[in-house]
């Protein structure tokens, strides 16, 4: 038997060879997770929204906010199918891509979405009954309405992952090269765009959520303009007397220091009074100690114009997160 010459193998052509099974790889995957979306799509159409539109559960208004532009997608994954079943990906991803934009606005509506949810979960009795009778449903799977509602993001960061996949291991030879990387271009640029709709979202309801623990002259206007990064305890250490527990709130532009209220008070049990508001913009930071990353904790020096804070934390691994956010908002002060 003739043993081949290891100086015959072909480096281009082992290249391409993996090139191909990646690429066969990856669009077997983006075949059957398309599938089996498409068929978890449709069980919402079917089992929620058509019988909700037939039996006017839920009145329009309250539908559109709960599932927003749902058939939409499910008519985008439709006509996306056949295209990857018949393996014409490139012709089939260039032609989902008009329809990204209803992503977009999925994502725009998402905590709408959620809250609509929550709401007529609460208030509306049919609807709480029809909700509990279909996800006991056996095609669902044990899956809940608010499980799967955020399934089209879920799938747009698989497109992403998949389409970038398959483009890259498209040969540039090959016909539908520049449709699959013209297509993984705009499924990216979607997907950055949902994730940036996604992080305000969060913020805002960061925002929220502080503005009600607060009260205070100071504290008020607080949720407009600026990003929260971090909230904790941490000891005020006085220039004379006995260090004193506070709860910072650092945000983007400014350090919000706050006092608890007592817990015997009737109206206000829990949350706190806003003490000071401290412009990151003049904030020069500086650890004292804490270094070494040994079990002593450390201590921060903060200081602005007109006052000099030092803050410390018996918890050396907690202060050296404070440290690297307070730097983030004074370096995105600066910028």
């Amino acid at each position: 038997m003739e043993i081949p010459d290891p100086s015959s193998r072909c480096p281009v052509r082992e290249q391409r060879a993996r090139w191909e099974r990646k690429r066969a790889c990856t669009a077997r995957e983006l075949l059957e997770t398309e599938r089996r979306y498409q068929e978890q799509l449709g069980l919402v159409a079917t089992y929620f929204l058509g019988i909700l539109k037939a039996k006017g559960t839920l009145r329009p208004p309250e539908r559109q906010a709960l599932f927003g532009s749902w058939e939409l997608i499910y008519g985008a994954s439709q006509m996306l199918l056949p295209y990857l079943e018949e393996g014409h990906w490139g012709q089939g991803l260039e032609g989902f891509c008009h329809h990204l934009e209803l992503y977009t606005q999925f994502a725009a509506n998402a905590e709408r979405s959620q809250t609509t949810l929550q709401e007529q979960l609460k208030k509306n009795k049919r609807f709480r009954r029809f909700v509990h009778l279909q996800e006991g449903r056996p095609e669902f799977g044990g899956l809940k309405l608010q499980d799967l509602l955020p399934l089209p993001l879920q799938r747009l960061q698989q497109y992403e992952n998949l389409v970038v996949a398959l483009a890259e291991n498209t040969g540039p030879n090959s016909p539908d090269h520049q449709q699959l990387t013209r297509a993984a271009r705009l499924i990216s640029e979607t997907a950055q765009r949902v994730h940036s709709i996604g992080q305000k979202q969060k913020n805002e309801q960061h925002l929220r959520r502080i503005q009600a623990l607060l009260s205070g002259r100071q504290a008020k206007g607080l949720t407009s303009g600026r990003w929260f990064l971090r909230q904790g305890w941490l000891l005020v250490v006085p220039s004379s007397g006995e260090p004193r527990p506070r709860m910072f709130f650092l945000f983007s532009d400014v350090l919000l220091m706050a006092k608890p209220r007592p817990q015997l008070h009737l109206l206000q049990s829990g949350t706190f009074a806003c003490k000071a508001l401290y412009p990151m913009a003049q904030c020069q930071l500086c650890r004292v100690f804490g270094h070494s990353g040994g079990p002593c904790g450390g201590l921060l020096s903060l200081s602005f114009p007109r006052e000099k804070l030092l803050l410390m934390s018996t918890d050396q691994e907690e202060l050296s997160h404070w440290y690297h956010s307070l730097t983030l908002a004074i370096s995105s002060q600066k910028n």
